[in-house]
């Protein structure tokens, strides 16, 4: 059966299923946000199921003083490397790109290995490790190697419970299916929230959509995997017990979320910890002021991007204002480029 064949099946199950009440559910990741959009899969449902983005671009929820406290240690001659998407988030006055044109500290990498290599000339070096369980096995490869790194990666399922006890009545998640990779489903069975694990693809997408309104109807909490080709109960062990090896979970402030308890992972050695090795310079930096940006709202689900005056007018794709303008997983830059 072909993909658009099966996409028209979900469609059809999802308009037999009478909940009889508005629900609300909520993608947590950025990868499901960019195909829901791409594909107008929210005007494929009922009108009264409301499908809504959450916090799932790691960009995004990196605080704006975590940007600032990078951008100053390369102002201090520290040389810097962090993945792509964190160059152009703006801080209080300036961003990680404009850091790199005027100190040559700052460097864009693509993998952990380009930061080994830069470590070879730069023995120094910051790794900024931003990121949820997906990528926190990278940065935790990089200490492993002796590497400093200011951390800022956040773990999901702490996040969703902040959710459901927020101001917007979530009825259920459709959990991320790359960091379910890493954690498995087990990690989110004390959620007390219908949940369904789902892949990437269109038709993946639906089918969790399915499953999920399913369980909403008969009042099921709990969590079913979706994804099946690629996430089991326990998850990765190699992954988990380097991460457990290298970082210790700790509270962590997210971008319109506040601080979260127990919701981040700290580095472990204070040698190899940047907050704790460059903390005099960390400590003179004055605390972010609010620039009418509503990233916060948005990554919280209470306003879609459109809703904030700054969207496609001050702020763009080409001039962000905002973290969520900037990733490319995030609901500013998804909605801007696919339309409401």
């Amino acid at each position: 059966m072909d993909d658009k064949k099966l996409v028209l099946e979900y469609i059809e199950k999802i308009k037999k299923i009478n909940i009889g009440r508005d629900v609300t559910i909520m993608e947590i990741c950025g990868g499901h946000t960019n195909v829901i959009m791409k594909y107008g899969v929210r005007s494929l449902l009922p009108s009264n199921v409301r499908l809504i983005s959450g916090p799932g671009c790691p960009v995004c929820v990196s605080s704006q003083h975590d940007i600032d406290c990078m951008i100053e240690l390369a102002y201090n001659g520290v040389p810097v490397a962090t993945y792509g998407d964190m160059m152009r988030v703006p801080g209080s006055r300036v961003s990680l790109d404009d850091a790199k044109a005027k100190t040559g500290k700052v460097f864009e990498v693509y993998s952990t290995t380009e930061v080994l290599k830069l470590k070879e000339k730069y023995p120094d070096i910051v790794f900024f490790g931003v990121g949820f369980e997906t990528t926190a096995p990278m940065t935790a490869f990089l200490l492993d190697n002796g590497v400093c790194v200011y951390s800022v990666h956040k773990l999901v399922p702490p996040a969703m419970e902040a959710l459901l006890a927020g101001e917007v009545k979530v009825d259920g998640f459709i959990n991320p299916g790359h960091v379910s990779t890493i954690i498995g489903v087990n990690a989110y069975k004390g959620i007390d929230a219908p949940q369904v694990i789902s892949g990437f693809s269109i038709e993946r997408i639906m089918r969790g959509i399915t499953l999920l309104i399913g369980m909403i109807k008969e009042g099921k909490s709990g969590v079913m995997n979706g994804y099946t080709e690629a996430v089991t109960d326990e998850g990765n062990k190699l992954a988990q017990d380097l991460l457990n090896k290298t970082f210790k979970v700790v509270d962590s402030e997210w971008r319109g979320l506040g601080v979260l308890p127990m919701s981040g992972l700290e580095v472990r050695d204070d040698n190899l910890n940047a907050k704790i090795k460059y903390k005099e310079i960390f400590d003179k930096i004055d605390k972010p002021k609010n620039t009418g940006c509503r990233c916060g709202e948005i990554l919280k689900g209470l306003i879609e991007p459109v809703e904030c005056g700054l969207y496609g007018k001050r702020c763009t794709p080409e001039d962000p204002q905002g973290a969520c303008m900037v990733s490319a997983e995030g609901s500013c830059s998804i909605s801007y480029r696919c339309g409401k």
